[in-house]
C-alpha cells in the first residue's frame, strides 16, 4: 500500500492570483486551497466544472457558500446522495442488490440497511449512535488513558521534542477505534494498513470524483479482502462469545427498523463506515490544532488556565482547517439557482465544506480563531442534517480529552525545526509531519 507521501514536488502549482489559476484538485493544490477560496468566493462562489457530473453528457459544480451547502445536505430529496440514487436506479432493473460484488462494503450494507433517508436516520439511532454518537461519552476514561500512555513515550524526551502526528495524533484514534470495535491493540499495524486502503480514493483519486485508475482500484480491493476476511472471522467469534464492544452488540441486536437480524455482510460494512470515518479526521483535527497553538499567540495559555475553552477552541480550530475539505456526493433532482447560477437537473455538486467554513457571509472575521464565537458547532466540518457525519461525537470527544490530557502534562509547545508543512495528496488537510518542541508541566 502506498503511503500517504506529497506527490507534487515535480510539478507545484503556483499560488492562484486569479479565477483562471484555481485548481482544487490537481497535485499540489493543497498547500494553496486557503488562498483559492478567497478567490472563488468573490468571483465564483458556484463554479461549474464541465463535462465532470456524475453521468456522460453532465457537469459538476463546486459550491463555497455555507447558505447553499447547509440547504443542500438538509434537504433529501431535492439533492439525493449518490448513492442512494445508484441503488434506486438498480431496484428499478430488478438487481438483486444482495448479490452485489463490491471491493468495499460500504455501498453493499447501505443498499440493505440503509437505502433511503427513514433507514439512514433508523440505522444511525440504532447501531452507531450508542457507540460513536451521544453514547460516546462512555469512552471518555478509556480515551484518557490512551492520551497519558501516548504521551509516557515521549514527555521525558531530552531534547524536548516529538513528531506529533506518528506519536500521538495518529495513533489515538486507532487505539480508540480499535477497541470500541472489540479488535486487538496488537492488530493496529494491520488497521492501520486497511485503513490507508480504503480511503485511497480520497489520497489518491483523481479530480473531485476521486477516481482511482484501474491499477490503483486493483490494488485497493487487494487489500479491503483481507480486511473483510478478518472481520468476517471477529464477527463469528463474537457472535459466539460477545463482549462488551460495538462488533458484539451488532451480532446480538435485533435491528428494529427491518425486525431481524444483521448478517454477517452487513455488520462488516457498519465496520468500514467506523473505520474510514473514525480514523482520518481526529488526526486530522488534532495536528491542524497543534499548528494553530503554535500560531495564535497567547492561545495555549488560555487554554491552560481556563479548560472550558477547550471545547470552543477544537470547534474553532475544525472551522478554521477543516479535516475533510470537500466531497461530490449529492446531485441535483431538480433545476436549482445558486447565488444566481442556474446548475441542470442531474448535476453533481461538490460540496467545498472548508470553504463554507470561513464564509465571510457567515462568519465575523472568518480568519480569526475566536473562543467567544457565538453558535461555534454551526460549522459545516461534519456536515449537517440527515447525513450528519454519525462519528462526530467521538470525534469531539476525543479532540477534548486528547487535549486537557496535553495540557496537564507540558507547559507549551512551538514548532521545531526540520518542518517543511507540506501536505499528504487528495481531499484531505493532513499534514506529513509535525515536529514540536515543548515544555514539561513542571
Amino acid at each position: 500500500m502506498s503511503d500517504k507521501t506529497p506527490n507534487h514536488e515535480l510539478s507545484p502549482l503556483k499560488c492562484p492570483v486569479n479565477l483562471d489559476d484555481v485548481d482544487l484538485f490537481s497535485p499540489g493544490a493543497q498547500e494553496h486551497w486557503y488562498e483559492a477560496y478567497d478567490i472563488l468566493h468573490e468571483q465564483a462562489p458556484v463554479h461549474r466544472i464541465p463535462g465532470e457530473g456524475f453521468m456522460p453528457g453532465t457537469d459538476g459544480y463546486i459550491l463555497t457558500k455555507h447558505e447553499d451547502i447547509e440547504r443542500v445536505v438538509k434537504n433529501w430529496d431535492r439533492f439525493p446522495p449518490i448513492m442512494s440514487v445508484g441503488i434506486e436506479e438498480l431496484e428499478k432493473q430488478d438487481v438483486p442488490l444482495e448479490e452485489l460484488d463490491y471491493n468495499n462494503a460500504v455501498p453493499k450494507t447501505v443498499s440493505t440497511l440503509r437505502p433511503n433517508q427513514q433507514l439512514w436516520r433508523a440505522h444511525r439511532q440504532e447501531l452507531t449512535d450508542p457507540w460513536v454518537g451521544p453514547g460516546a461519552g462512555r469512552h471518555e476514561e478509556m480515551v484518557r488513558n490512551f492520551a497519558n500512555q501516548l504521551i509516557d513515550n515521549w514527555i521525558d524526551n531530552e531534547n524536548g521534542e516529538v513528531e506529533f502526528i506518528g506519536e500521538f495524533a495518529r495513533p489515538l484514534p486507532q487505539m480508540v477505534m480499535s477497541t470500541i470495535l472489540g479488535f486487538p491493540l496488537e492488530d493496529l499495524k494491520k488497521l492501520e494498513e486497511w485503513g490507508n486502503a480504503q480511503v485511497m480514493p480520497f489520497v489518491y483519486g483523481k479530480g473531485h470524483r476521486n477516481m482511482l485508475s484501474r491499477a490503483q482500484a486493483k490494488e485497493q480491493a487487494e487489500v479491503l479482502a483481507g480486511f473483510t476476511d478478518y472481520v468476517r472471522d471477529k464477527v463469528t467469534e463474537k457472535r459466539a462469545n460477545p463482549q462488551n464492544d460495538m462488533v458484539s452488540d451488532l451480532t446480538q441486536i435485533t435491528y428494529k427498523a427491518l425486525d431481524r437480524k444483521l448478517t454477517d455482510d452487513e455488520i462488516v460494512g457498519v465496520v468500514y463506515g467506523m473505520v474510514i470515518g473514525g480514523l482520518e479526521t481526529t488526526q486530522y483535527a488534532l495536528e491542524e490544532e497543534a499548528q494553530l497553538l503554535c500560531e495564535r499567540e497567547g492561545v495555549f495559555e488560555q487554554l491552560k488556565q481556563d479548560r472550558s475553552l477547550v471545547r470552543a477552541f477544537t470547534e474553532e480550530s475544525m472551522r478554521l482547517r477543516s479535516p475533510t475539505q470537500g466531497l461530490s456526493t449529492r446531485l441535483t433532482n431538480q433545476d436549482e439557482v445558486f447565488q444566481g447560477v442556474k446548475v441542470p437537473k442531474g448535476s453533481l455538486l461538490h460540496l467545498r465544506w472548508a470553504a463554507a467554513n470561513i464564509d465571510a457571509d457567515e462568519w465575523d472575521c472568518p480568519m480569526d480563531l475566536k473562543l467567544d464565537r457565538k453558535a461555534s458547532t454551526r460549522h459545516l466540518t461534519f456536515s449537517a442534517g440527515p447525513r450528519v457525519c454519525p462519528g462526530a461525537s467521538l470525534s469531539r470527544l476525543e479532540q477534548v480529552t486528547a487535549w486537557n490530557c496535553l495540557l496537564d502534562r507540558i507547559d507549551g509547545i512551538e514548532y521545531a525545526d526540520g518542518n517543511q508543512f507540506l501536505h499528504q495528496p487528495g481531499i484531505m488537510l493532513g499534514t506529513v509531519e509535525l515536529h514540536l518542541k515543548f515544555t514539561k508541566a513542571g
